[in-house]
């Protein structure tokens, strides 16, 4: 086995502990690899060791990698999980699959408008400041029911759920607090009649908790791909 297959064994072998200690089914949760500022190289390993979803922060990168792993089959899944900026939803439109970051309408019309009619619908999650922090984006949880009640009314985007970022925390009680307030917020959504059906929450240091709490997609990097290199710039 690659050092590649025995990373993503180890967190596949996690995850599934996780799911049992939940009472949850293992293909309840999807794994998303986190690759931000790791090479298509890199991408193109973990790939080969059978994972198919990746997370990328900063859309240019995303763009580069893209396109040097455009011949990999079957195709890759492409998920932006960084902030966007208004200047940049064409591109996202007309290339990845997912968006967790939506944090705002006009975002969110933007990346209507621009989804090409022969994609299928752009699947977006709103990211929630589920922690309150000046230095996250995300909108503020009382904010949320009314951005996703018009969200969900736009063409060419589905709004699948929620992300957060949680501030991290030491102990698995105290990880689980926020990821609980999600899953709340979720709930609530759920009952005023939107049908949701995404968590995205949980990395390598609190995917536990997460999953304790509901988490469909936990996102993880360092795990896989091991220390992360000097950070890209933002884009």
């Amino acid at each position: 086995m690659t050092s590649e297959s025995i990373k993503l064994q180890q967190v596949r072998e996690r995850i599934g502990h996780a799911c049992a200690q939940a009472g949850r089914p293992v293909p309840s949760v999807t794994l998303l690899a986190v690759s931000k500022t790791f090479g298509p190289d890199a991408v193109r390993a973990v790939a080969a060791a059978g994972q198919r979803a990746f997370g990328e922060n900063y859309v240019q990168e995303a763009l580069d990698k893209i396109a040097a792993l455009a011949d990999v089959q079957p195709p890759l899944q492409w998920h932006l999980i960084g902030p966007l900026q208004s200047n940049k939803t064409r591109v996202v439109a007309e290339t990845f699959d997912w968006v967790h970051s939506v944090d705002r309408l006009k975002i969110a019309e933007r990346l209507s408008a621009q989804r090409p009619a022969h994609l299928p619908p752009l699947q977006v999650c709103l990211q929630v400041n589920i922690s309150g922090e000046s230095s996250k984006s995300g909108v503020k949880p009382a904010e949320v029911p009314a951005l996703a009640r018009a969200v969900a009314m736009l063409p060419r985007i589905t709004l699948r759920g929620l992300m957060a970022i949680p501030e991290p925390a030491g102990d698995f009680a105290a990880q689980r607090a926020p990821h609980r307030a999600l899953r709340e917020l979720f709930q609530a959504l759920k009952a005023d009649g939107l049908a949701l059906d995404t968590l995205s929450i949980g990395m390598s240091a609190d995917l536990e908790a997460a999953i304790a709490e509901g988490a469909t997609i936990v996102r993880i990097g360092s795990a896989i791909f091991g220390s992360r290199p000097a950070a890209a710039p933002a884009a």
